[in-house]
Parts: structure tokens; sequence; C-alpha cells
């Protein structure tokens, strides 16, 4: 099976859909994305456009989803923006939204606020007494 994420306007990714096998195959035997994405516009028409994903992340970084976008570009898939400030950071493969301040690195808890562009600590009361022996 191969799938395809159907992409609008934006190149939002609104659904992912299968195709079989035997409806990748070229002339030659061999699968084709183009011939993946005429096999999507036969069933659905001539509208949508079509991008190859991979369930394996083998390629386009990684498997698209509902919201993602398509960077053609870069041609990979984005996951959301957690925040408008943070950006995105990509090392060997690996995609990151990164904030504009370092996460603290003491062990605690804390959220990101957006207004402030700081990390909130998240204060989780005092530790639990352990139980009498």
């Amino acid at each position: 099976m191969a799938h395809f994420a159907e992409i609008d306007e934006n190149n939002e990714v609104t659904r992912v859909l299968v195709v079989g096998n035997d409806d990748m195959l070229d002339g030659d035997g061999a699968e084709s994305e183009a011939v993946g994405i005429a096999h999507l516009h036969a069933h659905h028409g001539d509208g949508p456009t079509y991008v190859q994903t991979s369930y394996n992340h083998n390629f386009r970084n990684r498997f698209a989803g509902i919201g993602m976008i398509y960077d053609a570009a870069l041609d990979i898939f984005i996951g959301p923006q957690p925040y408008p400030s943070w950006v995105l950071q990509l090392e060997g493969g690996i995609q990151r939204w990164m904030p504009p301040v370092d996460h603290p690195d003491d062990g605690e808890e804390y959220d990101w606020n957006e207004d402030t562009q700081a990390w909130d600590h998240i204060d989780n009361g005092p530790p639990p007494e352990s139980p009498a022996k």
C-alpha cells in the first residue's frame, strides 16, 4: 500500500488516502508516485493535489497527518507550529519546533507562555509523603 496526502491551496494536509500497490505500477512494473496520483485523480477528480507520504518515514521526513503542511521547497511534511514565536529547526532529517528561549534544564516542569515569551514553572505542590513503615 502507498499513502498520499491530499493538500489544499495552502499546502495543508486535509486527508490521507491509501492506494493499492497494483495501482502504483508503471508500464515497467515499478512503483511510481505519478501513477498513484493519476489513480487518485481518476477516482476523486482532477481538483485535489496529492503528494505521496511514507508510513515508514522513508522520504519527505515524516508521515503526513491532517493539519500538517507540505513544504514543496524542502519536499517535506512539517508538523503544526505549536506557538507563533517558535521556529522550525531541521537537522539531520529531524525537524523540531524550537522556542525562542531554551527550556530550563533543572528537572522541573514548565509550560511555555506565549504572552511573556518565557517558561512558566508548574508548581505541583509538595512531594507526597512516604508511607510509614
